[in-house]
């Protein structure tokens, strides 16, 4: 069975598609998965580890207002940082994570709060496949634990959003080889 990073690349590289990642708590783990894929080059573009609060926006174009009231534990981080990464490095996808791997709370959030955010192509009138979609996950375990489980949870996300392309693209197929019935 092959591993979710390996599924992603595969993929990408069918569809043609690439993949911009953007980290935080996970410091690189991402990418480094990604990377280990066999056939990477062909679809990874890059990643950004925005560990320090002021790199989202500088760097990922996060809302520096949101930083501000919210911190940057925040779904709506995850998806600006997904959204960012996937302009700033020209990809069709970009996934981000944010969250608190401990030992301590940050910005008032819990160890164990986890955001992961997935930004995409959109397909016309859908609203099933693409687009941003972000996953609130409450993480149990030790900082390693954490970061081991929001890397697994973002490619799910991706993957996800990938299968539900596909599914968009199939129907489109259907159609046209249906004479548009």
């Amino acid at each position: 069975m092959s591993s979710p990073a390996t599924e992603v690349v595969r993929l990408l590289t069918v569809k043609g598609q690439t993949l911009a990642v953007a980290e935080s708590l996970t410091g690189g783990l991402v990418a480094a998965d990604i990377t280990a894929a066999p056939g990477a080059s062909q679809a990874f573009r890059g990643s950004v580890t925005a560990y320090a609060t002021e790199l989202k926006h500088q760097l990922l174009g996060v809302d520096a207002t949101l930083l501000a009231e919210r911190g940057a534990v925040d779904p709506q981080v995850a998806a600006q940082m997904a959204a960012g990464v996937r302009k700033a490095l020209g990809a069709d996808w970009g996934i981000a994570t944010t969250g608190v791997a401990g030992p301590e709370p940050q910005d008032g959030k819990p160890v164990g709060t986890v955001f992961v955010a997935v930004d995409g192509p959109c397909a016309p009138d859908s609203e099933a496949s693409g687009g941003g979609k972000v996953t609130a996950l409450r993480l149990n375990g030790d900082r390693a634990e954490i970061r081991k489980e929001s890397v697994r949870s973002v490619l799910a996300l991706l993957l996800e959003g990938l299968a539900g392309e596909q599914t968009e693209n199939e129907r489109t197929q259907d159609t046209e080889r249906n004479g548009g019935f």
